[in-house]
């Protein structure tokens, strides 16, 4: 069986490994009418496969989404969200490759099965995908509480949530994150795993917050998303403001001796945290 980039599900690549193989397949269509040496382009070829097959491949072996899931993505992917922002700063900031995607989203699910955690916060939730995953492997008595700064895009949430058999465990506060953040603080609010997938400038300051105000449980950690920012943390060459901040908050992470870490390469990369 082969599998093809056609089963990747975004667009346009947003990951390290979709670039990768989105450049390779470029070279390939280029030298394919050349002189060069056969040999070198049939190893462009398996280059090509061996990057372009490997989302695809991944997805197949890995558990469907849930109906739920997938009635998500599809109302995601309908929303022309350039359009929908197009006055306002967020225009470049929202579009629908923000989706977890299905492999993350099942392996959060997975983390939360594993962990058998109940309380979940997550900081920065667009339209819902990774906090409807994550609620579909709590207990009834679990409880998602989903920080998300837009208006729109929290009732956009909320409606594909009414329509889930898991989404009465989620629960909105449309806030900015650390407002949020510092009422359930205050109210000594607790959670056994929080995943971050926010503004990317803002990474270290909800890291610290977290640990500084003693909002995990004892067993708690963090999932941080897109801590490969499509591999800009690592190359040379000019980075966008998202890459220098991913850059600074990994370089930071690393150097934070009060916590272990290790940085998965699943999509855009995860990051995963727990207090030493």
């Amino acid at each position: 069986m082969t599998f093809t980039s056609s089963a990747i599900e975004s667009p346009r690549p947003v990951t390290p490994l979709g670039i990768l193989a989105a450049k390779l397949e470029s070279l390939s269509q280029q030298l394919a009418a050349s002189d060069i040496d056969p040999k070198l382009k049939s190893e462009l070829r398996q280059a090509c496969e061996l990057a372009s097959g490997l989302d695809p491949y991944l997805s197949h072996c890995t558990t469907p989404e849930s109906p739920a899931l997938a009635s998500l993505v599809r109302r995601t992917q309908a929303e022309d969200w350039s359009q929908r922002f197009a006055d306002r700063e967020t225009a470049q900031q929202l579009e629908q490759e923000m989706l977890s995607g299905h492999v993350e989203g099942q392996f959060l699910k997975f983390l939360v099965h594993v962990t058998q955690a109940q309380r979940i916060l997550e900081i920065g939730m667009f339209t819902g995908y990774s906090a409807l995953a994550m609620a579909e492997a709590l207990p009834d008595s679990g409880e998602l509480v989903a920080c998300e700064v837009d208006a729109y895009v929290a009732k956009f949430a909320q409606d594909c949530f009414n329509d889930s058999p898991s989404g009465h465990k989620i629960s909105v506060k449309v806030a900015p994150a650390m407002a949020t953040l510092q009422q359930l603080a205050a109210a000594n609010e607790k959670f056994d795993l929080v995943f971050i997938d926010a503004d990317k400038a803002g990474y270290v300051d909800y890291v610290n917050f977290l640990l500084d105000r003693d909002l995990l449980t004892p067993h708690g950690f963090i999932c941080v998303d897109n801590t490969l920012m499509q591999g800009q943390p690592y190359l040379a060459g000019e980075s966008t403001a998202n890459g220098m901040a991913i850059a600074t908050f990994n370089q930071t992470i690393a150097d934070d001796p009060r916590i272990d870490r290790v940085l998965l390469p699943l999509r855009d990369g995860l990051t995963l945290i727990r207090r030493v």
